[in-house]
């Protein structure tokens, strides 16, 4: 683009309140707010384009998006660091941040290239419900049975048919998909899973947590797992787990595109 500069935008915020990254005709997305912001910065219309969609609820930690920026304004020929401060200035009254940013080549997509996406669930195991972090965790009364979700969760593993465990609103014209690592941690009462992949299906690290925890209370036999991915039926899979557990933790991307070494930014430093 002409006068146009591309920087990548490493983006965190608390899904609470908002309905996702997509713009929609109603409620608050993550999206339409940086692109708003920006219009207001930069007095121009922009489009960002973020690694993939989180719905409502869902948090971010490493979402990344590209921007295309003017070239000839102040703020772009600085350090990145006044580009952030300029973007979280206008957004201190929401829950979302821009974190770092970086110039990247023409070539770079935020989402197209992408080489492998990065979630995480937190579980709350405790009668009682969360405190600090309400509406950041799955609260879930009962005990959970780690061992159990580990010999379940193998059955996954792999490239395989997830059409049990994607929404029957899932757009996407495959239902394939290769699920590289599932990973297990306990941390006091609270279980978190990290899960990996190049891409994912809509609600399908959602739909693996819900089944996944009808594994660890006793519900299910861990081999029950094979039946539902064989099956081929949504129905077959436990319920879609609630949103407010999930993370986007990071994405990976080619190293000749964008290196994985995004800049922790402080205000004490004098940048030129």
């Amino acid at each position: 683009m002409e006068n146009k500069v591309k920087y990548a935008l490493l983006i965190e915020y608390n899904g609470n309140g908002l309905v996702g990254w997509q713009k929609q005709e109603a409620g608050i997305s993550v999206q339409g707010t940086l692109e708003k912001v920006a219009n207001q910065i930069f007095n121009d219309e922009f489009l960002i384009q973020g690694s993939g969609r989180t719905d409502a609820g869902v948090h971010a930690l490493g979402q990344v998006a590209h921007i295309y920026l003017p070239s000839n304004h102040p703020l772009t020929s600085k350090h990145p660091f006044y580009i952030i401060s300029a973007f979280n200035s206008f957004l201190k009254d929401t829950s979302i941040r821009v974190v770092s940013a970086k110039r990247v080549r023409s070539e770079f997509d935020a989402r197209f290239s992408a080489i492998k996406r990065y979630y995480k669930y937190r579980i709350l195991c405790r009668a009682a419900p969360a405190g600090i972090d309400k509406g950041k965790v799955w609260h879930y009364r009962k005990k959970l049975n780690i061992k159990l979700m580990k010999e379940g969760i193998k059955y996954l593993i792999g490239k395989h048919d997830f059409t049990s465990f994607r929404t029957i609103k899932c757009q996407a014209k495959t239902p394939i998909r290769t699920l590289d690592e599932v990973n297990f941690s306990c941390e006091g009462d609270e279980i978190i899973i990290k899960i990996k992949a190049k891409s994912f299906l809509h609600n399908q690290v959602r739909i693996i947590t819900g089944t996944i925890v009808k594994i660890g209370d006793g519900t299910w036999e861990p081999q029950k797992i094979d039946n539902i991915l064989k099956g081929k039926d949504r129905s077959l899979a436990g319920p879609t787990a609630p949103p407010e557990g999930l993370y986007l933790e990071k994405i990976d991307y080619p190293e000749d595109l964008i290196k994985d070494d995004w800049p922790i930014i402080y205000d004490n430093k004098h940048y030129s």
